[in-house]
């Protein structure tokens, strides 16, 4: 196939462009969601879940026999449509190989094995278990300019014509969305998530101080493949969100400095964000920016409001000492996703009722925050003090 810079085929062409539609057209979980984002005082919260690591235990509890993200699942714990529409191929927790690392057997360790798992990383696990436990990653991909070449650069070749095989099926979804209003809304790996999935955590911290030009390299490509791949979906709709997965932040604060992420890769950002903008079609629709990491977040709230006119954040780790409620107070812009505690869903109704009488209230007259757990919902978390949980949300949401 021939291709043109963008990685489009010349003879593939953009069909229904249009604007924001009309409020009425939207649907009840896209009013939802934005008013949400537009920071709306009073406005019915939004009704979703972060994830689950529940789900068999709760089958063992009662729970009827039904699958996560099915409409029966939606319908049991009273969750709305998401009233976005997500846009993929540009990675989450890890970048988007194209093709994936061959998944093998590294070594039998006896009770344990090391697997090279489809991102290139050898993972330690218990022998014949892959989930349930958080795995140990002895081993990643890219150590210096010769791993990068050999394992992963290729791999992100942002011309490659496989990342677009299924562009018009992909974007006929999109655009039938964006007329019932759905936030159509970008996801993808934010620089410091592609950086650490391939060279590591610990190592990348050095890598930043020994070898800035393997860090540079890597990120000229971060932004070459988004930039094809946005520029791509920006020939049939617009974005209202580009959601970065980055997760630089542990329980007390950030993994790197804003000193070193301004230096480093707020540049990569900043030119992505300026080429997206430039390319929106509805040049009058705000774009929403959104932030995702784990831990204690907030010394980066004002950091990313500031330099790249961050709109969302979450989850806000509760256990990291993230108070949705304070942090709201503090700043009055920033649409809030996450802070519901998932130790205390865990304590018991009594336990439940005051923490959300303490949030949601507070929470809802500012406008601006969809509650749901701080990350996945554990297995310590009892199905009946899940449903109790969702039934409070509801009575102290609509």
């Amino acid at each position: 196939m021939n291709m043109n810079p963008n990685g489009i085929s010349p003879l593939i062409q953009p069909t229904d462009i249009h604007g924001l539609p009309p409020r009425e057209l939207w649907t009840d979980a896209a009013r939802r969601r934005r008013d949400t984002y537009a920071i709306t005082p009073g406005a019915p919260f939004l009704k979703c879940e972060f994830g689950f690591y529940c789900w068999e235990e709760w089958k063992e509890q009662g729970m009827p026999d039904i699958e996560q993200n099915s409409p029966e699942a939606s319908a049991l714990f009273h969750y709305d449509e998401p009233g976005a529409h997500p846009l993929w191929c540009l990675g989450w927790c890890e970048p988007e190989y194209v093709p994936q690392f061959e998944v093998k057997l590294i070594e039998d360790r006896g009770s344990t094995e090391v697997e090279q798992d489809w991102a290139g990383r050898h993972v330690l696990y218990f022998k014949g278990r892959r989930q349930g436990f958080m795995p140990e990653y002895i081993g990643h991909p890219v150590v210096d300019m010769e791993t990068w070449k050999a394992n992963a650069e290729w791999r992100l070749d942002p011309q490659d014509p496989r990342r677009y095989e299924d562009l018009e099926q992909r974007m006929g979804v999109a655009r039938t969305a964006a007329a019932r209003g759905e936030m159509i809304t970008q996801h993808l790996a934010g620089s410091f998530m592609f950086l650490r999935s391939m060279v590591g955590p610990t190592e990348l911290l050095y890598a930043f101080y020994d070898q800035p030009e393997l860090i540079e390299t890597i990120m000229q490509r971060w932004l070459e493949l988004a930039d094809a791949v946005t520029s791509a979906h920006q020939r049939y709709v617009t974005y209202d969100e580009i959601f970065f997965a980055e997760d630089n932040c542990y329980n007390n604060g950030p993994l790197i400095s804003p000193d070193m992420t301004r230096e480093m890769l707020l540049p990569y950002y900043k030119e992505l964000l300026r080429r997206v903008r430039e390319r929106q079609l509805d040049k009058s629709r705000h774009l929403y920016l959104q932030i995702d990491t784990d831990g204690m977040c907030e010394p980066l709230i004002g950091f990313y409001m500031e330099e790249i006119g961050m709109d969302a954040m979450s989850p806000f780790e509760v256990a990291s000492g993230c108070d949705v409620v304070e942090i709201g107070r503090r700043y009055p812009g920033l649409c809030m996703r996450g802070g519901i505690d998932k130790r205390v869903l865990a304590a018991g109704p009594d336990a439940i009722d005051a923490m959300l009488e303490r949030i949601l209230p507070a929470m809802r007259e500012r406008g601006g925050y969809i509650p749901c757990c701080d990350h996945g919902v554990p297995a310590e978390v009892s199905y009946s003090d899940y449903l109790h949980y969702r039934r409070r949300c509801v009575e102290l949401g609509e």
